[in-house]
């Protein structure tokens, strides 16, 4: 969830046939539905089955778009693992306009995520700068004041499962991992996010049969627990206010329902 512009493409992008789950789509952007697993952009190791490369596709017949064109395309990312909403510019003036709505906090984007541990408070934020770990490059981590990249997670309790608890997050910022990181930081870090040790059993009684349970619940959501449920902004052309809404995806829905069995 780092708003840059994507100026460090390998310049060859090739359209590949892969399904888009386009939400919304006129002649200056489209929204998309990203599943969990695509990753969004080519780099290590990953220069072909993206979401670029899909958008590309689906773009191939419009003469004015052109994958390798820093000035268009993704305005923002999300991790590989992370599911939801996602906004696309066709124009070079839709997607400045779209970043100086990321840039100058503007846009409303709201995330469920489901963390270990029961958070104590109902609702807070986290204020944190993030940059990357010292001593581990594929980490992010809160750093010391002036050290990292301003970043600000609002965060509100939906249910509470005893040991996990669904929250909704709101970005005011959108750093790498942000809000991997800054639940991880006030001691919640996100279910099953393997590079950040959610992966492991973090909560409750370790007996053969909570073992098994969440065994099961890895197996249902095999990534971290969290999803781009919504996204707001204003239409670059028109001026519109937009918003746009996804469901939950199967595994995250299945794994809730799961945690409510014995709840």
């Amino acid at each position: 969830i780092d708003i840059q512009w994507e100026d460090n493409i390998p310049d060859d992008i090739f359209p590949e046939n892969i399904p888009l789950d386009i939400v919304y789509e006129d002649n200056y952007l489209m929204v998309v539905n990203k599943p969990a697993g695509l990753v969004v952009h080519p780099g290590h190791g990953n220069y072909h089955g993206t979401l670029v490369n899909a958008i590309a596709w689906h773009m191939k017949e419009v003469p004015d778009y052109d994958a390798n064109d820093p000035r268009v395309g993704l305005v923002h990312r999300i991790d590989k693992d992370t599911s939801g909403l996602l906004v696309i510019a066709k124009t070079p003036d839709a997607k400045t306009h779209l970043g100086n709505q990321f840039f100058h906090k503007t846009t409303k984007r709201r995330y469920r995520a489901l963390v270990w541990g029961n958070v104590e408070n109902d609702e807070g934020t986290i204020t944190g700068d993030i940059g990357r770990h010292p001593k581990d490059r594929m980490q992010m981590t809160v750093l010391p004041d002036g050290e990292g990249k301003h970043a600000v997670t609002h965060y509100r309790v939906l249910e509470r499962f005893g040991y996990v608890t669904l929250v909704e997050c709101i970005l005011e910022t959108g750093r790498t991992h942000q809000i991997r990181v800054h639940m991880k930081h006030i001691g919640h870090i996100l279910f099953n996010d393997e590079r950040y040790g959610g992966d492991q059993i973090l909560k409750g009684i370790p007996s053969s049969s909570y073992k098994q349970f969440i065994k099961k619940c890895f197996e249902i959501c095999p990534r971290q627990a969290l999803h781009a449920k919504t996204l707001g902004f204003e239409h670059p052309r028109t001026h519109e206010r937009m918003f746009f809404n996804s469901e939950l995806p199967e595994d995250f829905a299945s794994l809730l329902k799961k945690w409510e069995e014995i709840v």
